[in-house]
């Protein structure tokens, strides 16, 4: 089980997007949480306090216990936040209130472990091809990750979503198992080829340039030489 993560929300009663723009000048964000047969909750986020309190993990599909006083701590997935393209200020979050007996969909991401052998004896290239895969389970299951072994792979080998090692008690796979998890492709050729096709191509122009120059050259000395041998014909006319 994911270590509990603990973040406190304030009930917010004024919503718009001139008010959002004062909240996060003050430090802080919008939020809403979502409840299945619950009305959305508008709450507001202290964001210096909530990047400290999720420091190191996912940015999004993190439980947490969402602490509203006067209300009530509510254990909720941290389920999208949108962030400033440039400033990287978080603009909006969305939290998605759960029960802790009733199973959910959840993205979980896929760490690559170990070097495969067809990469450090072959020169291969891993490809990670998918980041996460989607699980259904109870909330007290989530994990930060899986990890699945790659060093036993070979160049033209790979490893699906049905290779992650889960545990059939509590996770039940809802991504096609079939899904290319990583894979070790054959080395990518150099562009060598073209470059040294275009070295070799160099001398026959230099060369053809060359003939081409000399031929020029000729022609102008038998141009000049053809003058000299006309001369005396004209003067044997006379």
């Amino acid at each position: 089980m994911a270590k509990e993560i603990k973040v406190t929300a304030e009930v917010r009663s004024v919503t718009g997007s001139s008010a959002g723009r004062r909240l996060r000048r003050s430090g802080v964000f919008p939020g809403v949480v979502y409840g299945i047969g619950k009305p959305p909750m508008n709450v507001q986020v202290n964001e210096k306090a909530f990047r400290h309190a999720t420091h190191g993990h996912a940015a999004e599909h993190v439980m947490l216990d969402l602490d509203i006083p006067g209300v009530e701590t509510k254990k909720v997935l941290l389920q999208e936040v949108q962030l400033h393209p440039i400033s990287g200020q978080i603009i909006h979050a969305d939290f998605h209130e759960i029960s802790m007996t009733e199973k959910l969909k959840i993205e979980i991401a896929v760490h690559l472990v170990g070097e495969p052998v067809g990469v450090t004896q072959h020169g291969g290239v891993l490809e990670h091809l998918v980041r996460s895969i989607e699980v259904e389970c109870l909330p007290a299951d989530i994990v930060e990750a899986f990890d699945i072994d790659v060093s036993g792979l070979k160049i033209g080998d790979s490893l699906t979503a049905g290779d992650v090692k889960l545990d059939p008690a509590k996770y039940t796979l809802v991504t096609d198992p079939g899904l290319a998890i990583a894979a070790v492709s054959a080395p990518r050729e150099e562009e060598a080829a073209p470059a040294a096709a275009a070295t070799a191509a160099e001398p026959e122009v230099i060369k053809e340039k060359k003939e081409e120059g000399e031929a020029a050259e000729g022609a102008k000395k038998e141009e000049k030489a053809a003058p000299a041998k006309a001369a005396p014909a004209k003067e044997a006319k006379k």
